[in-house]
């Protein structure tokens, strides 16, 4: 065969290579580490990582909260005096952090040592918290009493309290210029506070976003991505200023974990029913597409991203419905009402 008819062949070849992908085909998400630590009975909600020291902190409930060595894969230890943790708030430029326990306390303890300072009274029940640190803040939002609560994070003095009208708050995130989002699952909309005023500057209701749940916050182009878990469960995205709508796009079922990564300008959405996580690249402020949609294990639901390593952690654990207990139909009709012991684990997945 004459050279340039090799050549042809081999240009050929070439390009079906690029045309399956086979060539230019980028890394996606896979589960690089699975690991399982003790637990009698099993029960979680937020997560939290402190990417500085590679510890992962984890709102196990009633066994109080995990720190995980991410680098390890190991647990580190339970934070003394953490029972009922459900949220974990780090006020890094303190050397603090804050964890959001069910009974309305707050677990303080140190960043560098994890020891455990005091633990606060702060109302009679709490679901979770963030960091504002234009006021140095952790904002805290309390559901049972349909309040916001404000602590000083240098100190750990409890202040003012906000009243809101909203029976179910879910997440929290800090605009950086004295602001707090706060998705309203009750009431379909999403509240904008004015942490200086600890008053409420605006509430924006959702169009086609029922239940919001997961929440993130893009500082350069001023967009709020929500996780919205309804009947047709969608990622919302706002306008933070007009509070307006400008793009919907659909993910899996049982969202609970929503986090934007400036460095790639990717949305990543934890969704637990469905067993995904869905990720979309930010085109430009109004526009995303779908970058992949990974499937990740049963009813993890809450994330955290490594902006370093592009590592997601999730957790979660075997389950089952008991029918002799109440059982939480929000979700999905199954949803566990039980998880079994031995079973709680750690999911590492990175780019691959």
């Amino acid at each position: 065969m004459k050279r340039s008819a090799l050549l042809r062949l081999s240009l050929l070849a070439a390009g079906a290579c690029l045309g399956t992908g086979l060539a230019t085909a980028a890394p996606f998400y896979r589960l690089e580490s699975a690991t399982v630590l003790p637990s009698e009975s099993p029960d979680w909600d937020y997560v939290t990582l402190d990417a500085a020291h590679s510890r992962l902190f984890i709102g196990r409930r009633g066994d109080g909260v995990a720190v995980f060595d991410t680098h390890a894969n190991t647990l580190l230890r339970t934070l003394d005096d953490s029972a009922e943790g459900n949220a974990i708030v780090l006020a890094a430029p303190f050397k603090r952090g804050y964890t959001v326990n069910e009974d309305g306390t707050s677990t303080v303890f140190d960043l560098d040592t994890l020891k455990t300072i005091e633990r606060l009274k702060l109302g009679d029940a709490a679901d979770s918290g963030v960091f504002e640190p234009v006021t140095a803040q952790v904002v805290v939002t309390m559901s049972d009493s349909q309040e916001i609560r404000f602590v000083d994070a240098k100190s750990g003095k409890p202040g003012a309290t906000l009243k809101m009208t909203s029976k179910k708050f879910d997440g929290l995130a800090a605009d950086g210029a004295g602001n707090v989002f706060i998705a309203q699952r009750d009431r379909g909309s999403v509240a904008k506070i004015d942490a200086r005023t600890r008053t409420l500057a605006a509430e924006w209701p959702i169009a086609g976003c029922e239940q919001p749940t997961g929440l993130a916050y893009d500082a350069g182009n001023r967009r709020v991505f929500v996780g919205c878990r309804g009947a047709k469960p969608v990622l919302a995205v706002l306008d933070a200023a007009a509070g307006k709508v400008v793009a919907t796009h659909e993910i899996g079922r049982g969202n609970d974990g929503v986090v934007y990564d400036a460095g790639t300008r990717r949305v990543y959405t934890a969704n637990g029913v469905d067993a995904n996580v869905v990720i979309f690249d930010q085109v430009d402020a109004d526009s995303y597409r779908l970058a992949e949609a990974t499937t990740t294990r049963p009813y993890a639901r809450t994330m955290a991203l490594d902006p370093a390593t592009r590592k997601l952690y999730l957790v979660t654990a075997e389950g089952t419905v008991d029918p002799s207990k109440a059982v939480n139909r929000g979700p999905a009709p199954f949803y566990p009402n039980r998880y079994h012991a031995g079973t709680f684990v750690v999911l590492t997945y990175a780019p691959r």
